[in-house]
């Protein structure tokens, strides 16, 4: 059974509690976002989520999307739920004010972000492609592109996409084909094939704007010579309204593992007008503004698929009987106990929830640095924020989707052979959550990004931008007994991870190979060690909450309960990341290609 009710007070102690001490300090131009009025915003959220989203989820999955005469036809409820969903606003939420948007800090929309999907995820894929793309636009494209997109775009009245892949090249985008051909007024006529275009078509909006990467007719090889360009499914007219149709045709959709109400659609762009966003062959720039917003929103899908999965399976655990407890019947009155009473059942349910509330933790860390980055004052934040921003997003999209699926896999497993049948609603969270670990960039290419590109930035000022608030943590509370349990792990981990960096640099320098083998257990690593630190911080706050005879001590003993089951049995693991670093990269490449 899909069981979701919105985690609103964990929500509230990370935004309200856990970072309020994390360096950015406050941000006057989000003054007016008072803790009361985003609580209501949440909790209207969760209804949203909940009540509206929730109950699609199981039904579009059976009935999927249909390609009929070149329309996709979403499945029954979707049309009528992104109605509402647009006209309650939350499709603006975290837009500029000046087209329209509520300018919702990114703390709060990512709260909201986790309900959407947790509740639904192939209907989140609609409007959060829209927010993604509309970064791009407003970023690079013409001040007369911005007035006439944005607004509809922003409101959700249209939809927009990105459009990267062809048959032939995936994350290889300088070989793509499409041809751009300027026609001296100002457009270009677009012709290409694109795949895998998710929301490519539907019926929920009057008009779909894809945002393609072509090439013009003197363009450089490779992705030097990539440009972006605006190109609506209908052209509009002068008055705003829908016009003629622009030539992009549906060739098909996708038959897909899992995200079966959300479109992924094989797309003919014939001869199509579009408009140039940003410079010449400097595509890539552009597009990356909107996959880097697209790949911490992808890491909140992996949030939101792992928490729905964790309630349905405590839900299952409490309700199914089977076999006594190992020390005894807890329920002698039953012809058996519930199985939430065994071990292992208990590992899987406590891996879950900490995996659950250690990304959350880390989710609301980035959130805070992005609206530092755009909102603080002080250049020295900023900057900060923005490092840290670039050093945490391969690791929010990669760490928080591969623990995601791991929670739906759990939950699979605590519900047994009827976790495998379809009715039980949960194998449906595998398989759409496998696909999180695969778009926007696979989480292996994360891991070369933050080994490859992100550790050696600037002389590594990105890593201090972590580093240093964890080793000031530290070194701090060496001596808090209240913490004594959990430091020594904390600081062997960041001691793990500082040796493998230095290893990674070291050997990386000779050979780019160790590097990479080196890259998917680095990540780990350094993700084990962020949620450690945001659980040594949560358990000095529950202390504390404790001491002072809070009127939620169920709630922050939870929290000291959870933060203890990640120091025993899950940063370990940090260990094991940091020997198979330091073993490089010989037996991994060691077998000749015809051994295979």
């Amino acid at each position: 059974m899909q069981v979701y009710e919105a985690p609103l007070r964990d929500m509230k102690f990370v935004l309200h509690e856990l970072h309020q001490d994390d360096g950015f300090g406050g941000l006057d131009a989000l003054s007016e976002f008072t803790p009361d009025l985003t609580d209501a915003i949440l909790e209207e959220a969760a209804r949203v989520a909940q009540e509206i989203l929730l109950p699609l989820n199981r039904t579009g999955d059976i009935e999927g999307c249909h390609l009929e005469n070149g329309v996709v036809r979403t499945p029954a409820g979707f049309k009528e739920a992104y109605a509402q969903f647009r006209d309650g606003g939350w499709c603006a939420l975290a837009s500029d004010p000046e087209w329209g948007g509520q300018g919702l800090p990114e703390t709060v929309n990512k709260m909201t972000e986790e309900m959407i999907c947790a509740a639904n995820l192939a209907f989140s894929l609609y409007p959060g492609l829209t927010h993604g793309a509309t970064t791009a636009i407003e970023g690079f494209a013409t001040e007369e592109l911005k007035k006439r997109y944005l607004p509809k775009l922003v409101s959700g009245e249209w939809s927009c996409t990105m459009c990267l892949t062809e048959a032939h090249c995936g994350t290889d985008l300088g070989m793509l084909r499409t041809k751009a051909v300027p026609q001296g007024d100002g457009s270009y006529k677009i012709t290409g094939a694109k795949i895998f275009i998710s929301a490519g078509e539907h019926d929920l909006t009057d008009n779909i704007i894809h945002l393609v990467l072509a090439r013009l007719p003197d363009a450089p090889a490779g992705v030097k010579g990539i440009s972006l360009f605006l190109v609506p499914k209908y052209l509009p007219k002068a008055d705003g309204s829908v016009g003629p149709s622009n030539g992009v045709h549906c060739a098909a959709i996708e038959h897909k593992m899992g995200l079966k109400g959300s479109a992924t659609c094989q797309l003919q762009f014939e001869d199509s007008t579009g408009w140039l966003v940003g410079k010449p062959h400097k595509g890539m720039e552009a597009m990356f503004k909107m996959m880097n917003t697209e790949r911490v929103s992808v890491g909140v899908q992996g949030l939101g698929v792992g928490e729905a999965a964790y309630q349905s399976a405590v839900y299952y655990a409490k309700d199914r009987l089977q076999g006594r407890a190992l020390s005894g019947p807890k329920f002698p009155d039953k012809p058996a106990d519930p199985i939430i009473v065994h071990p292992d059942v208990r590992r899987m349910l406590m891996t879950a929830r900490a995996y659950n509330e250690g990304c959350r933790a880390i989710c609301a860390w980035v959130s805070r640095a992005l609206d530092a980055e755009r909102y603080s004052n002080d250049p020295e934040v900023k900057q900060r924020a923005g490092d840290f921003v670039a050093l945490m997003t391969p690791v929010v999209k990669a760490l928080f989707t591969d623990m995601g699926y791991e929670s739906a896999n759990l939950a699979v497993q605590v519900y047994g052979g009827h976790g495998y049948i379809a009715e039980s609603g949960v194998e449906q969270y595998v398989r759409d959550a496998r696909i999180a670990m695969i778009y926007e960039g696979t989480n292996g290419i994360q891991a070369l990004d933050l080994v490859g590109r992100k550790l050696g930035a600037h002389m590594g000022r990105y890593l201090r931008s972590f580093f240093h608030p964890v080793s000031n943590f530290l070194e701090d509370h060496a001596e808090d007994e209240s913490l004594a349990a959990i430091i020594p792990g904390l600081a062997q981990a960041f001691g793990a991870l500082q040796l493998s960096t230095g290893t990674i640099a070291q050997k990386g320098l000779r050979d780019p190979e160790e590097a990479g083998a080196a890259a998917t257990d680095y990540l780990r690593l350094l993700g084990l060690v962020a949620m450690g630190y945001c659980f040594a911080q949560a358990t000095k706050i529950a202390n504390a909450r404790l001491a002072e005879g809070s009127e939620e001590a169920a709630f922050y003993k939870a929290k000291i309960a959870t933060a203890s089951f990640f120091f025993d049995r899950i940063l370990p693991q940090a260990t094991a990341c940091f020997l198979a670093i330091k073993s490089g990269k010989g037996s991994m490449m060691a077998l000749d290609e015809d051994a295979f």
